[in-house]
C-alpha cells in the first residue's frame, strides 16, 4: 500500500531525496559519513510523504514542499540519531545503530549538524509560520524524550502519562508535516486545522502500532529485536494495560520486567522472562487493546480528511491513515 501512496506524489518524492543527499554535505568527512549512513538505511519517510499530499490535497503547484519535506525528514533523522544514544539502541532498520558503529559522542554532534542544516534550509523558504511551528515542534519532542526519559524503568505509569508522551515524542512531528504542507499551500483555516489534527492522529495510531509491533512483530521484518523497549525498560501501553489486568503475580513481575529491563530472574534468562511477558501481554488482550486504541486513532484522521475535496493526493493521505495501524513494521 505504502508504495501506491509515495506514487501519487513520484517525482516529488524523488526530488526530497535529491535534496537531502545535496544538503548533507560537510567538509567534515565523518559528519558526511554518518549523515548518509542513517539516511541510506531507508525507511518509509512517512513523514516526507505527509508534506507532499498535504501540500498538494490543497492545489500547491510550487516548489518549496520539496525543501520543506527535507525539513521533516531532518529533524526526525536527527532525532533517530539521538534517541538511540540515549536507549544504548544497537540495530535499527535491520543494521547497526551509528552509535553502534561509530561510538555515542559522533552520533550526538551530528544529530545537532542535521538538526541545524534543518533550521538553514527552513530560513531559505522564508516563512515565519512554518519556522515558528517547526521551531515549537522540535521544543516539544525534546519535552517528549525527557517524559520518555523520567519514565524509563517506572513501574507506576499510567495510560494517560503513556499517551502525553507518545504525543510530544512522535504524533507532533506528523502533526508539524501535514499543518505546514497546508500552510505553505494558502489553505484557508478550516483546511489547516483538518490535516493539523489529522497528522496528529496518524501519528498517534502509527505510535501505538510500533508499541504493539515491539511484543508482536519479527526482527527481520521491523529491522529491530522484538522486545526492546522492555529491555530499556519502557512502560508503553501493552505492558500500562496488562499491568492492570491480570492477577498479582502476573503484576508483579511485570513491574519486576520495568524496572530491571526484563533482566534475568532467578533461574530464568533474559529470553525466558521476555517469553512469560509476551505471554501474559497476549492472555490479557493488551495487544488488541492498543490495536483498538490505535484504529480510534485512524478512524478520527479519516473522517476528518474526508472533508476535503475528493483528490488522488486526499485519498492517499486516507490510505496512509489505514496503513498507520496495517502495517508489520
Amino acid at each position: 500500500m505504502y508504495k501506491q501512496i509515495r506514487a501519487v506524489v513520484a517525482s516529488d518524492f524523488e526530488a526530497v531525496n535529491q535534496v537531502i543527499v545535496d544538503q548533507l554535505y560537510s567538509d567534515v568527512a565523518l559528519v558526511e559519513s554518518i549523515g548518509h549512513y542513517i539516511i541510506d538505511a531507508g525507511g518509509k519517510r512517512m513523514r516526507p510523504v505527509l508534506v507532499l499530499l498535504s501540500a498538494r490535497s490543497c492545489g500547491y503547484e510550487g516548489k518549496e514542499h520539496i525543501r520543506l519535506a527535507a525539513v521533516i525528514e531532518f529533524i526526525h533523522t536527527a532525532t533517530l540519531l539521538h534517541d538511540d544514544v540515549v536507549d544504548m539502541s544497537a540495530m535499527r532498520r535491520g543494521r547497526p545503530t551509528a552509535n553502534e558503529k561509530w561510538n555515542n559522542p559522533s552520533s550526538v554532534l551530528v544529530g545537532d549538524f542535521i538538526y541545524s542544516r534543518a533550521f538553514q534550509i527552513l530560513v531559505s523558504i522564508g516563512s515565519m509560520d512554518i519556522m515558528r511551528i517547526i521551531a515549537d515542534t522540535t521544543n516539544r519532542i525534546a519535552e517528549g524524550e525527557v517524559l520518555q526519559l523520567i519514565n524509563k524503568h517506572n513501574s507506576a505509569a499510567t495510560q494517560e502519562g503513556y499517551m502525553n508522551v507518545i504525543r510530544h515524542k512522535t504524533a507532533i512531528l506528523f502533526q508539524a508535516a501535514a499543518e505546514c504542507g497546508a500552510l505553505l499551500a494558502g489553505a484557508t483555516d478550516a483546511q489547516r486545522a483538518i490535516l493539523r489534527d489529522a497528522g496528529m492522529h496518524i501519528g498517534m495510531a502509527f505510535q501505538l502500532i510500533d508499541d504493539v509491533l515491539d511484543y508482536d512483530g519479527d526482527a527481520a521484518t521491523m529491522g529491530k529485536n522484538v522486545g526492546d523497549d522492555l529491555a530499556e525498560g519502557k512502560p508503553t501501553l501493552p505492558l500500562i494495560h496488562a499491568m492492570r489486568n491480570t492477577d498479582a503475580d502476573n503484576a508483579a513481575l511485570l513491574r519486576r520486567c520495568i524496572e530491571t529491563g526484563g533482566q534475568q530472574q532467578g533461574s530464568d534468562s533474559r529470553d525466558s522472562v521476555l517469553q512469560r511477558v509476551i505471554a501474559i501481554v497476549r492472555q490479557c488482550g493488551s495487544l488488541e487493546y492498543t490495536r483498538d486504541l490505535a484504529l480510534k486513532q485512524a478512524d478520527t484522521a479519516i473522517a476528518l480528511l474526508n472533508q476535503l475535496p475528493d483528490t488522488p493526493f486526499r485519498n492517499a493521505l486516507l490510505d496512509m491513515a489505514n496503513l498507520s495501524v496495517r502495517r508489520s513494521s
